[in-house]
């Protein structure tokens, strides 16, 4: 049997004023056998580097002789936030896009963010099932993203295998301000749109590298792997529930110091009016808000930053789905 083969590539994805070519390394590992392709991206946003991590250690683990079609992997999608440990591109290098998850498939005629994204759209076109690994908030369940009534997304979000699956109505089913947001401009959204089975995991946490998560999202990719039959073997079952992703997340009425509920852990089952914490004035003491659940479902994050602003996010409570 003969060995597949692994190449990585410096690919040129824009310009920047100074003339100098804004790069990133693409990575292809090919096997010996035809099959299908399978396209995945970390850091679109520079402070999610658990991703990084986990394309570096699945390169270590990738079994080349017995690899079946292609994977093609990039590990720093937007190197410009890459560099500033940030969620967004400066306003001087894109103001008119600086999230780049919000303007796929991109325009090679358009601003900084949509000719890098039409730059890895190549690759993407012409993979066969996509994954696009993020990371939320510290205090975050890892989960995965993927477009509600997508079957083929649902099985690959459930090849994955994480503890919880988000499904997220999207265009006509999804709600203003889902439209608001741009969200119809996330990779994983533009990608379906296109026909092709996509999936976003969210490992949880950022700027720190942190084992476990790692780990899980290793496994994560070889599974889909031995999903898509790029490599031999089969997927566990698992028992995942399976919630709505809602954007009607619990945020702060007033700005001060927020101390959450010491009882709560990311995971748990909250009903309605569930307290979530406190908001209190830091010089008089006052208590300035009651943050609680707007409704019942699982409690996916919370955020323990003391210190918050009004309409901060202070939690995350996903729908539970029956099916």
């Amino acid at each position: 049997m003969n060995e597949g083969t692994h190449a990585g590539e410096q690919v040129t994805l824009a310009r920047l004023p100074s003339g100098v070519e804004l790069t990133t390394t693409v990575h292809t590992y090919r096997g010996d056998e035809s099959g299908p392709t399978l396209y995945v991206q970390a850091a679109q946003h520079g402070r999610e580097i658990n991703g990084t991590e986990v394309l570096r250690r699945f390169h270590e683990r990738l079994p080349l002789e017995t690899l079946s079609g292609s994977v093609i992997a990039v590990p720093v999608a937007n190197p410009l936030t890459f560099d500033r440990v940030s969620y967004t591109t400066p306003e001087p290098l894109d103001s008119v896009n600086p999230n780049m998850n919000r303007i796929w498939p991109g325009n090679g005629d358009g601003s900084l963010h949509q000719r890098m994204a039409a730059r890895l759209w190549e690759y993407v076109a012409a993979a066969d099932a996509i994954v696009d690994l993020h990371t939320g908030s510290p205090n975050m369940l890892p989960h995965v993203v993927y477009r509600e009534g997508d079957e083929r997304s649902r099985s690959l979000a459930e090849a994955f295998g994480t503890d919880l699956l988000l499904s997220e109505q999207a265009d006509e089913d999804a709600t203003a301000e889902w439209h608001r947001r741009g969200f119809a401009g996330k990779l994983r959204v533009a990608a379906a749109e296109e026909g092709i089975p996509s999936i976003t995991p969210e490992l949880a946490y950022n700027k720190q590298i942190l084992e476990t998560v790692v780990d899980d999202g290793v496994e994560g990719l070889l599974d889909v792997c031995r999903y898509l039959d790029l490599l031999p073997g089969t997927v566990p079952r698992r028992d995942q529930p399976i919630a709505r992703n809602h954007l009607g997340q619990v945020t702060a009425r007033e700005s001060g110091l927020f101390r959450p509920n010491p009882s709560l852990e990311v995971g748990e089952s909250v009903s309605e009016g569930h307290s979530i914490g406190t908001v209190y004035h830091p010089t008089t003491y006052e208590p300035l808000h009651e943050a609680t659940a707007d409704r019942g479902g699982i409690l996916y994050a919370l955020t323990r930053e003391a210190t918050v602003t009004a309409g901060d996010q202070l939690a995350s409570v996903a729908l539970v789905r029956e099916a």
